[in-house]
């Protein structure tokens, strides 16, 4: 792993723990967020709709985060990914996302940060879209039959791949990648 870069160490106190998300296309991305607009509680909903491949790479990797997140989508075709049946999540609702393709990226990069991965990214990935969290489990239950009863399988455009700092609010980007169209 690099150590910390210059422009790492000039943020200071600023450096925050590092998420890494899929995009999705510009469609795509406006359904899910309507989704969560609809369904989410709105004193929690802070964020658009997201799908989380590693949720703490520690801030020292940010360069090295940038460079793999590059090389997984310079000149590259983005991968094929699915829309999969919504499941409960208890208290809230997700779509699941079928990707082979970009399960494959996940496991390359995990692959190179294994021994700065927190256990949660350790753990086996489940790639989903969360449109509701934190409600009463019979609100939870009734959006998952009544999203269950409209659900088609489709296809998903993924455009490319993000790294953002997570200081306990909304997220900050700190690098963008995308597919090549």
């Amino acid at each position: 792993m690099s150590a910390a870069t210059p422009e790492l160490a000039s943020l200071g106190t600023l450096a925050a723990p590092i998420i890494v998300t899929a995009l999705f296309g510009r469609e795509d991305q406006a359904w899910f967020d309507a989704l969560r607009q609809a369904h989410f509680p709105p004193e929690r909903n802070h964020l658009a709709a997201h799908l989380t491949m590693f949720h703490h790479l520690p801030p020292s990797a940010a360069a090295e985060v940038r460079q793999r997140l590059k090389a997984e989508t310079q000149g590259v075709r983005p991968p094929d990914a699915r829309l999969a049946a919504p499941f409960s999540l208890g208290r809230g609702v997700a779509y699941r996302i079928d990707s082979p393709g970009l399960a494959a990226i996940r496991g390359d990069i995990a692959d190179a940060f294994a021994g700065l991965l927190t256990p949660q990214d350790q753990a086996g990935w489940r790639a989903h879209v969360t449109v509701q969290n934190k409600v009463e489990p019979a609100a939870a239950k009734a959006l998952l039959a009544a999203l269950s009863a409209e659900y088609q399988p489709r296809p998903l455009r993924i455009a490319g791949l993000a790294a953002w700092w997570y200081r306990g609010g909304p997220w900050e980007q700190l690098s963008r990648h995308m597919f090549a169209a």
